[in-house]
């Protein structure tokens, strides 16, 4: 008898063929398992980077975690939760046929794709990471990827790697504040170690949504909120934290103290952000200098349309997130399977706001860096005016072996 297919949908591609494993229910590391849970969550930070697969029965294509597993190649299917019970045991998830079979399975064939871009018609690649290893990997491409010029992470996947729980820290009074900032800086340095010349590193700082806060905190009492994405977080959680300001001139100053006159190639955005009066008074409230660099993230139709006053307000160069910035184009949420359908990723308004940014950011001599999923990156490049881009790890890394082939 033939081993069971179950069909599911493709969240994170995979350019392995298949992925054959034991399947890990724990929520517990496992290194090369297959892991099985109903949803993605930071609190499975350390099964996610140990696994080989994931296979889950919620969520959509770029939340967060999804997003740690297309840096790392790991591939997410999500099944019907009525299916998730019958993962036990060993399995092979098929990327291609978008599938899960119980025991062992051929691997699909891969159909040949259309015409792609190369490096040629990009000018310059962010790349997003979740540690160090994801640059020491990406330096390591040979030939050298000369496009991949700056380094982006988020704060909390500084802390996940590092074991650090933010909100408990800044709660606990200055001086934890500052021995947290302290921590981010040094695993901030370990990364700007790992840099080659001309590269550089981007933070962006802390973005803990409630619903996320709330998993990975101990002590601290965090609200819950009716719709965390639309909550307090972003730019409105750090102009409200009280110690976040000592934990980041904390950080300043060991960045300072450790990299010398190299502490210019770190550099820092800032998320969830509207418009200019909030990105000036944020500035104030981190006590920032006025020629001291800060980015901007535009993930949302009020930052689409700041995006011209962001640069006139003196911000260093602008991020389009694409991944919040649909959802909020497309009243879809990212994270909700329900309406995977209606998330568009080529939606006419979504293109619309993407060519706004960029636009804007060009008129005022301001680099704009537009993030493009591996399955629209030739989309993006032949239909915006940009070619400076955010890309994952292994997409990068796909990319670089379809050029050199």
């Amino acid at each position: 008898m033939s081993p069971r297919e179950i069909p599911g949908v493709v969240l994170v591609g995979s350019h392995r063929r298949y992925v054959h494993g034991p399947c890990n229910r724990t929520g517990e590391p496992v290194d090369g398992a297959v892991l099985v849970a109903d949803r993605l969550g930071p609190e499975l930070y350390e099964a996610i980077v140990a696994c080989s697969a994931v296979v889950c029965a919620r969520g959509g294509r770029t939340g967060h975690m999804q997003s740690l597993c297309r840096s790392r190649g790991i591939p997410v299917l999500r099944i019907d939760p009525s299916e998730l019970d019958a993962l036990t045991g060993e399995v092979t998830v098929l990327p291609d046929r978008g599938s899960v079979v119980l025991g062992a399975a051929e691997p699909a064939t891969r159909p040949p794709g259309p015409a792609a871009v190369t490096f040629g018609d990009i000018e310059s690649i962010c790349v997003v990471i979740a540690d160090a290893t994801d640059i020491r990997s990406t330096n390591a491409l040979a030939p050298r990827v000369e496009h991949a010029d700056s380094y982006f992470i988020r704060e909390e996947f500084v802390c996940f790697s590092a074991g650090l729980s933010p909100i408990d820290a800044l709660r606990a009074g200055p001086r934890e504040a500052e021995r947290y900032g302290a921590a981010v800086a040094a695993e901030l340095c370990a990364m700007a170690d790992e840099l080659l010349p001309g590269q550089r590193l981007v933070m962006r700082l802390l973005d803990l949504r409630s619903d996320d806060a709330a998993k990975i905190t101990t002590g601290a009492h965090v609200d819950d909120e009716p719709n965390p994405e639309l909550g307090r977080h972003g730019a409105r959680w750090l102009l409200d934290e009280r110690h976040y300001p000592r934990a980041f001139r904390a950080l300043r100053a060991r960045v300072r103290e450790r990299l010398g006159a190299d502490a210019d190639r770190l550099s820092f955005a800032v998320p969830f952000i509207n418009d200019e009066d909030e990105f000036v008074r944020l500035r104030r409230h981190l006590g920032l200098a006025g020629d001291t660099p800060l980015g901007v993230f535009v993930e949302t139709p009020a930052a689409v349309h700041s995006a011209a006053a962001f640069c006139a307000s003196g911000a260093s160069e602008l991020f389009v997130g694409t991944k919040d910035l649909i959802q909020f184009y497309l009243a879809a949420d990212r994270g909700n399977h329900l309406v995977s359908a209606t998330y568009q990723t080529r939606h006419p308004a979504v293109l619309a706001a993407l060519r706004q940014a960029v636009e804007s950011g060009h008129a005022a001599g301001v680099p704009v860096h537009v993030f493009a999923l591996g399955a629209d990156l030739d989309h993006y490049v032949r239909r915006l005016p940009t070619r400076r881009l955010m890309m994952c790890t292994a997409e990068l890394r796909h990319l670089a072996e379809r050029t050199a082939a």
